[in-house]
């Protein structure tokens, strides 16, 4: 997947700078950077949900926005409105709408997607449960098991880790891992470099602009975050 000149304004401020970028197959891919970086913001103008200016997101050479079909975005639990009535099989099943259409009764390849969806983030015994009783934890990875029930090609995922516990980090880690070895597009906006981080193996450092894309341990370096975060932070340095 490729971004080229992906420039963000809302109002007179500039919220993304020229970006351009690669997103490559295989990978699991992070966004990081500070607080306002646009990291969130990059997600959302790649998928035509805000206006973009000057942009080309081309997949396959053809445009993103014609080929929405092919993927499964989870936005911030903040974003979603988790007192809607809905359980946890509700929730999954919105994951096959789009193959399936409104109104119509979903097949037996749908419920069995969504079943499987459902075990593979260990929340199969949850499925009558509300969605809104639910742990963060839990509830990240109901939205999770709803993408992969869509069984599309690129996975976009916004911070999260937020809120979850350890072991929904660990199932949402290695379900990435294992979508990336299926040959899927993996991006995820994070804001955590402490450990974590290495179960990246691509990043894209922002600070309203690219300050540094491509192997974790090419961006991860003390001048590159300095760009990005203004003066010295601490980051999980791995051994060489």
């Amino acid at each position: 997947m490729q971004v080229e000149h992906l420039s963000v304004f809302y109002r007179t401020v500039e919220a993304l700078r020229d970006i351009s970028l690669v997103i490559r197959p295989g990978r699991v891919t992070g966004a990081i950077g500070p607080n306002g970086a646009g990291k969130s913001t990059l997600i959302k103008a790649m998928l035509g949900l805000i206006p973009a200016a000057g942009a080309q997101i081309t997949y396959g050479d053809r445009p993103l926005t014609n080929q929405l079909d092919r993927v499964a975005y989870v936005p911030q639990r903040s974003q979603v409105d988790l007192t809607y009535p809905a359980t946890v099989w509700d929730v999954v099943m919105m994951g096959r709408v789009r193959q399936t259409g409104w109104f119509r009764r979903f097949s037996a390849s749908s419920v069995q997607a969504a079943r499987a969806a459902l075990e593979r983030v260990e929340m199969a015994e949850f499925r009558n449960r509300s969605i809104s009783d639910l742990s963060g934890g839990q509830q990240q990875r109901v939205f999770l098991a709803r993408s992969l029930a869509q069984q599309a090609e690129i996975f976009c995922f916004d911070e999260p880790f937020v809120g979850v516990d350890r072991k929904t980090e660990s199932i949402l880690f290695t379900i990435f891992k294992e979508l990336a070895a299926e040959g899927k597009i993996v991006l995820v906006v994070n804001h955590d470099l402490g450990e974590s981080i290495t179960n990246f193996d691509d990043l894209i450092l922002l600070n309203r602009e690219v300050i540094a894309a491509g192997n974790r341990r090419i961006v991860l370096n003390e001048n590159n975050l300095t760009r990005a975060y203004g003066s010295h932070v601490n980051f999980f340095q791995e051994a060489a």
